[in-house]
């Protein structure tokens, strides 16, 4: 029996899920990347704020007494110099973060420059996912998934994270998504595949993945869509071409 992977919310986790894709990758080199910004002004504003808090005097850069001292800017208010290094760094800053967040942009806007070999189209309804396949010439592959009973469970699947009717993709394949809703508006999210797409009634939308490496990915319906809202898992099985035809076969024989 092979091993998968399995990318699933865990407890008490502080940090992004493993990613399996290109785009989930990058999403989170860039979160991990503009925490350092974060962190480093953060501590700038606290240390300026608790200073002020905890003294009575005026905050200032460098305070001097005496023939000699460092005086050249003693107060934050009413300093030119001051007022022009706290506006010229933050936006040194913003062009920093937006150079890598507009080439994160692109990449998922230029869905269409690569041909998909897979499409999946997704439908939403209250309260299940289903999928339809047809890039087989006459044939077209259509099934629901609907979230698996506590008594239906097996032991180490996830409860309201697992399926009856898991989605098989293959790895290393470009997938194109269509994903629309029947009667009120879903959202397709897997976190670990760094998709989240809204399923609206009357509109197609489109994503496009590409699963680097064998795993069940985990996700869920991100958008309050009624009662049963959280009843609308979604697990996708990345698995080998080999796999994936041995799967669409298994519709055929039916």
């Amino acid at each position: 029996m092979r091993k998968l992977f399995c990318d699933h919310p865990e407890a008490y986790e502080l940090n992004l899920q493993d990613q399996g894709s290109p785009i989930g990758i990058s999403m989170a080199d860039f979160h991990n990347t503009l925490m350092y910004y974060l962190i480093i002004i953060f501590t700038v504003v606290a240390y300026i704020l608790l200073s002020r808090v905890f003294t009575s005097q005026p905050l200032s850069v460098w305070r001097g007494t005496g023939r000699g001292s460092i005086s050249s800017i003693k107060y934050f208010t009413h300093s030119t110099i001051i007022e022009l290094i706290w506006t010229i760094i933050p936006a040194i800053i913003l062009v920093l973060i937006a150079i890598p967040s507009f080439k994160l942009l692109y990449s998922l806007e230029a869905d269409d420059l690569i041909k998909p070999l897979v499409t999946l189209k997704v439908i939403g309804y209250q309260w299940f996912w289903g999928y339809e396949i047809s890039d087989i010439e006459n044939l077209n592959i259509n099934f629901d998934s609907y979230v698996k009973s506590e008594d239906d469970l097996q032991e180490g699947e996830f409860r309201l994270l697992e399926v009856d009717n898991r989605v098989l993709l293959p790895i290393h394949t470009p997938i194109r998504l269509l994903i629309t809703a029947n009667d009120v508006i879903h959202s397709f999210a897997v976190p670990s595949l760094g998709i989240k797409t809204d399923a609206i009634p009357g509109r197609i939308n489109h994503a496009s993945i590409y699963i680097l490496r064998p795993g069940v990915y985990y996700g869920q319906c991100s958008e309050l869509c009624g009662a049963s809202h959280h009843q609308m898992p979604i697990v996708i099985e990345g698995v080998t071409l080999k796999d994936y035809i041995l799967w669409l076969s298994s519709f055929i024989e039916k």
